[in-house]
């Protein structure tokens, strides 16, 4: 048992890295059930298409309109605390969902707010877990801790989850919101045993205002050139990703001539290809330069889109999947890690944010681009769209991606900020 969890993590890492990795594959899990078990219980409710549609809007909405403020409050305060107080609010909100249910007195309005109210504490947990990481490994061993935590998300968010969430909801319709509420208290309970260095438990400094703060943010963001580039890339390219994507369940069908069952597989497909990236991901980074790991994968998405466009063959869109879901992985750890080496640990809950604020502004612009394309000039447009514009972009962007890479050496790991001022 010792060798496994050396070789799984490795105790160089630290205690606190593995109850912080514990935690976040028991809440991982949790919200993997989630995804499936949310939108099986509005669709029980109600067949209003609309009101179904809110369960999905009410995933990705949260990120953009709390995802700031949840930065600040990381960079803020104790961010072990916040880790806890929000998945204890998932667990209250979770008890109380249960309740109701197994009275029937569950109402879609009151769902639907149990949903939002569990994505919005989401978000306060997942930006304020991904500052905890760098304070707790040393910048050497970061590629490796968000390896680990992306195999956790792999596995069990998108692969064990949404099956376990659904045949948990066919066995009665409580079931997975208790298992969900069950394995968010573990996560709560895990990260409280985690341990923060002193540099790592507040921010330096005392509160300055919100709004200065996010200023603050933004401001280090935009005035370094490499995580501003970055933060740029991941904006553009999933406005193309999200153009192509937003209509990929009619690309399966009219397209592939594929079922629901088919078009579910494309997921899973795509998430074993993430679960290979992660694996080898070790094993590249020690062959390739950061900058030539993001320059590759960058035209792996490019070469993504215009293969989607031209094929009808559903092995061979398999197969681009599959491959597509490893580079998304590769990429998300690089990226996140070379974040987390250049970015001072008291911006760190900020620049996240607005890491994530490109992500979800990306896709949301995508997928209305992508439905209007669809629309007027068939499936395959948006997939042509998303292949011209990361084309030019990669283009434009390919002597920056070095530097991107390359941040972390220009930048420390921990920067002392400067004496905040009066308080507004």
């Amino acid at each position: 048992m010792n060798k496994v969890l050396e070789t799984v993590v490795p105790a160089r890492l630290g205690t606190g890295y593995r109850w912080l990795l514990a935690s976040s594959w028991a809440t991982n899990l949790g919200d993997g059930v989630a995804v499936a078990a949310g939108p099986l219980l509005v669709a029980s409710l109600t067949d209003n298409a609309f009101l179904v549609s809110l369960a999905a809007l009410l995933r990705w909405a949260p990120p953009l309109l709390f995802g700031l403020y949840a930065g600040v409050l990381s960079d803020r305060h104790d961010r072990r605390r916040i880790v806890i107080v929000a998945n204890a609010v998932r667990v209250l909100v979770l008890v109380v969902l249960v309740v109701t249910m197994l009275t029937d007195r569950a109402s879609v309005v009151g769902v639907l707010v149990v949903l939002g109210v569990l994505a919005t504490a989401e978000v306060f947990a997942d930006n304020t877990s991904t500052t905890l990481t760098p304070t707790l490994v040393s910048r050497d061993d970061l590629g490796l801790a968000n390896v680990r935590l992306q195999t956790g998300f792999i596995t069990l968010n998108q692969l064990a989850g949404p099956p376990i969430g659904a045949a948990l909801f066919a066995a009665g319709s409580a079931w997975p919101f208790v298992t969900e509420a069950v394995l968010a208290a573990a996560g709560a309970l895990l990260v409280s045993r985690v341990v923060l260095p002193v540099a790592g438990q507040e921010a330096a400094g005392a509160p300055t205002g919100v709004w200065r703060e996010m200023v603050e943010g933004f401001r280090w963001t935009v005035r370094h050139p490499a995580i501003r580039t970055l933060c740029l890339t991941i904006l553009i390219f999933n406005v193309t990703y999200g153009a192509a994507w937003s209509v990929l369940v009619l690309y399966a069908g009219q397209r592939l001539g594929l079922g629901a069952i088919g078009f579910g597989l494309i997921a899973t497909v795509s998430a074993v290809g993430g679960l290979l990236g992660t694996a080898l991901y070790g094993w590249i980074t020690r062959r390739v330069s950061l900058g030539n790991v993001m320059r590759v994968g960058l035209v792996i998405e490019t070469l993504t889109h215009l293969a989607l466009a031209l094929t009808t063959v559903w092995w061979l869109a398999s197969l681009i999947f599959f491959v597509f879901g490893a580079h998304a992985f590769v990429w998300h750890t690089t990226s996140l890690t070379v974040r987390q080496r250049a970015v001072p640990l008291h911006l760190q809950g900020r620049v996240n944010s607005i890491n994530t604020i490109s992500v979800f502004g990306g896709l949301v612009v995508g997928s209305a681009i992508g439905g209007t394309l669809a629309a007027h000039y068939g499936v395959t447009a948006p997939f042509w769209f998303a292949f011209a514009g990361s084309a030019i972009f990669v283009v434009a962007l390919w002597r920056e991606l070095t530097r991107i890479a390359h941040a972390d050496e220009r930048s420390p790991v921990v920067v002392t900020p400067e004496p905040a001022s009066a308080p507004s």
